[in-house]
């Protein structure tokens, strides 16, 4: 790496983690330093590696803002230091999104940038709500337009006289504030009072929703709905095409909150198919898996090899890969997996597990032994596991070693990660070390007050119980489809 490092202005789109760019991924992954903003996409960071400093510098409605200048100092200061950077930013870094102005100061301090284009949300949301910003017969140009200043401070940067004559779509952005005001001063310029208006909130998120109306009336309409930032106003004969052409059909969970409380690495799969589902996924990995040292692996020795997670089977894998052997090295063993979680993760590198349990829980996996006759097994496991299946198999004389593979170490989560976890709808648990870890985080179990706890299994539930903490929901099928299957049922939904 050169003395000096380098900066990414990356737009991470509207919201939708399906709009990030696969350049911005890319970058995403591979960056030491991760400066995000309010609106990114909740799974962006996800894509991040698990030894990324990621620090929040975006600005609160009504709440605490880190200031502008001091983003950019923790940039330049980064950056000076030989680190990699990526400026994450909702929507475009060039669209009222002041990555001209952190722009202006790489080049003034030396440091090589490159800019990356998001989908902005002055076209996103629209186009998510059924609304064309251009159309043939209708609309021959936009414009996009911050609605941040107010028309009555006389320090406007809009010309709204002007644009009150523009012959196009008008989408202002950060408007809801100044609705009242800056529709009053289009009508005065002489915009129509009865021009087709939709303000889009949330768009390509979730939670998205419209209030149409015209312009004359749709800054009470937006107060009587109680309309919230991050929203766009679209004004002009487009905006009535809303209800011809909207397509994004309400999901189950829409208006759901969810906090998951996976790994980073491994909340992935869970947010995937919460957010697919309608809901607002909060990410919040209080936990993250740390390999232990240790020597080669030669399965041959055993005629069991038991498994009881996925990042076992990772570091099972590597083990085995140290000593220069692959896959064949299990041959002549039987491959149990605690749960089909595990059961994928093998089959990721070749191996059908030969034993897979109903319940995805040491105990299943420990009953199901039984049934069999084995000499020697190996259980690969973290260091913090329960002991149940070695002892199960002790009692029926098989000679038992156990491989501690990672421990499972505690994350710190920001202030603005613990108050999203409390006000989620639902709060995600997995294991055991999540709710210990949280709680830590938290600092004890008023942080889940007023939230629906929701566990993978009793173990998971009695660690919860005993930490004073309600199960709302707990998964008939110990694993992530029977988690979200809970869920749905819980909210009364089907998928």
């Amino acid at each position: 790496m050169s003395e000096t490092g380098f900066v990414y202005l990356v737009g991470a789109g509207p919201g939708d983690p399906g709009l990030l760019t696969a350049r911005a991924v890319e970058l995403i992954a591979g960056a030491d330093t991760i400066l995000y903003d309010r609106l990114i996409p909740e799974e962006a960071l996800r894509h991040a590696r698990e030894d990324a400093e990621l620090l929040f510098v975006g600005k609160e409605a009504g709440g605490p803002s880190v200031p502008q200048e001091q983003t950019e100092a923790v940039m330049l200061e980064r950056a000076l230091a030989g680190r990699t950077v990526v400026r994450l930013k909702g929507g475009d870094p060039f669209v009222f999104g002041r990555g001209g102005e952190e722009a202006i100061a790489l080049r003034g301090a030396g440091v090589p940038f490159e800019v990356v284009p998001g989908i902005t949300a002055g076209i996103a949301a629209p186009a998510y709500a059924g609304i064309p910003v251009t159309q043939r017969g209708l609309a021959s140009a936009v414009a996009l337009v911050t609605g941040h200043e107010d028309p009555d401070d006389g320090e406007a940067g809009a010309d709204w006289a002007a644009l009150a004559a523009f012959p196009g779509t008008l989408v202002l952005y950060m408007s809801v504030r100044n609705l009242a005001q800056i529709a009053d001063a289009l009508i005065a310029g002489g915009r129509d009072a009865d021009e087709p208006c939709a303000v889009v909130e949330a768009g390509t998120l979730p939670r998205q929703r419209t209030v149409a109306g015209t312009l004359a009336t749709i800054a009470a309409l937006t107060d009587d709905a109680v309309v919230r930032p991050p929203s766009v106003t679209v004004i002009g004969a487009v905006a009535a095409l809303a209800d011809r052409l909207s397509w994004l059909a309400p999901k189950p969970l829409s208006g759901r909150t969810v906090a998951v409380t996976r790994s980073r690495a491994q909340g992935g799969e869970l947010a995937r198919r919460l957010a697919a589902l309608g809901a607002r996924v909060v990410q919040a990995p209080v936990i993250a898996t740390r390999p232990l040292p240790g020597e080669p692996l030669d399965p041959a020795p055993y005629d069991l090899v038991c498994v009881t997670s996925q990042n076992g089977v990772e570091q099972l894998f590597h083990r085995i890969a140290q000593g220069g052997r692959d896959a064949r090295a299990l041959a002549g063993c039987t491959v149990a997996a605690v749960g089909p979680a595990t059961a994928r993760a093998l089959a990721a590198h070749g191996i059908e597990a030969d034993i897979v349990p109903a319940r995805a829980v040491s105990d299943a996996l420990a009953d199901e032994l039984a049934k069999r006759e084995f000499r020697r097994a190996l259980i690969a496991r973290p260091v913090e596991a329960r002991d149940v299946l070695a002892t199960s198999l002790r009692a029926s004389g098989v000679q038992v070693d156990e491989l501690a593979l990672y421990e499972t170490v505690g994350q710190p989560l920001s202030d603005r990660t613990l108050q999203a976890v409390a006000a989620a709808d639902y709060v995600t648990f997995t294991s055991s070390s999540t709710v210990r870890h949280l709680l830590a985080a938290a600092g004890g179990a008023a942080i889940l007050a007023s939230t629906r706890a929701v566990s993978i299994g009793p173990v998971t539930s009695a660690t919860l119980r005993e930490s004073g903490v309600e199960v709302a929901v707990e998964a008939a099928r110990h694993d992530l489809d029977g988690l979200v299957d809970a869920i749905l049922a819980d909210a009364g939904a089907a998928p």
